[in-house]
C-alpha cells in the first residue's frame, strides 16, 4: 500500500513536473499520464497543438473513409490519431523503448509490415503518413516531421493544408531522400505513389 501510495505520488500528470529542456526516451513517456498530448522528438517534448478545429477534424473523417474503403481489403492497416508511432534512423535497429527518443502522432498513416504494430502503437517507420496542417503549426515543426520521416524511412508523406486546399506529396527516391512528387488542388484526383491504384478525390476530402 505505502509503494502504491509513493508511485501515485510520483507519477507525472501535468507538463510542469517535466523538465522542457530534459531528454526523455519512449520508456520515459509510457509512464506519463498527461491531460496534455505531447510528442517526442529526438528527446525533447514538443506540445501537440490544441485540439484540432472542425474543418481539420472533417478532412481528417473523409481520408479516413476513403483510406479504410481501400485498404479493408489489403494486408495493410490505415489508422487515424491519436495513435503513437516510434520512429528512428531507419539504419539503426532497436529492440527496446529506452532506446527510443522520437514518438509522434501524425494525423493518418498506414502501417503494411504488421509486426510493427502492438498495441501501444506502432514501432518504426508507416509506409504513408499524412499530416493535416493546423493554425498552430509553425514552419519550423513542419520540417522538423520533413525531416524526421525522411530520416526514419517513410516511404510517403502527404501535407495537407485546409487553408489552400492543397495536398503536397513527398516520395523517397532511390538515394533515400523525398523528392516532390505533385502538388494537387481542391479539384484535382491525386494518385499515392506507392499505392497506384488509390485515387483520392481531394473535393471529396475538402467537403465540408
Amino acid at each position: 500500500m505505502q509503494q502504491r501510495f509513493q508511485d501515485i505520488q510520483s507519477m507525472i500528470t501535468n507538463i510542469s513536473q517535466l523538465d522542457m529542456n530534459g531528454t526523455y526516451s519512449y520508456a520515459d513517456y509510457l509512464t506519463w499520464k498527461l491531460m496534455e498530448r505531447v510528442e517526442l522528438i529526438k528527446g525533447k517534448i514538443m506540445k501537440i497543438s490544441p485540439a484540432p478545429n472542425v474543418i481539420h477534424q472533417s478532412i481528417s473523417r473523409n481520408f479516413t473513409g476513403i483510406f479504410f474503403n481501400y485498404f479493408r481489403t489489403k494486408n495493410c492497416r490505415a489508422l487515424a490519431a491519436p495513435i503513437d508511432v516510434s520512429l528512428y534512423d531507419k539504419k539503426k535497429s532497436v529492440k527496446q523503448n529506452k532506446d527510443v527518443f522520437t514518438v509522434v502522432q501524425p494525423d493518418l498513416c498506414v502501417i503494411c509490415d504488421l509486426e510493427k504494430l502492438n498495441e501501444l502503437g506502432c514501432m518504426g517507420a508507416p509506409d504513408l503518413i499524412i499530416e493535416i496542417l493546423s493554425p498552430g503549426n509553425s514552419k519550423k515543426e513542419m520540417r522538423i516531421k520533413y525531416d524526421l520521416y525522411e530520416e526514419a524511412g517513410v516511404r510517403e508523406y502527404w501535407v495537407a493544408d485546409p487553408e489552400h486546399q492543397t495536398v503536397h506529396i513527398f516520395v523517397m527516391d532511390e538515394n533515400e531522400k523525398y523528392r516532390t512528387a505533385g502538388i494537387y488542388v481542391c479539384d484535382d484526383v491525386m494518385t499515392a505513389q506507392i499505392f497506384p491504384d488509390l485515387h483520392v478525390d481531394l473535393a471529396e476530402v475538402f467537403a465540408d
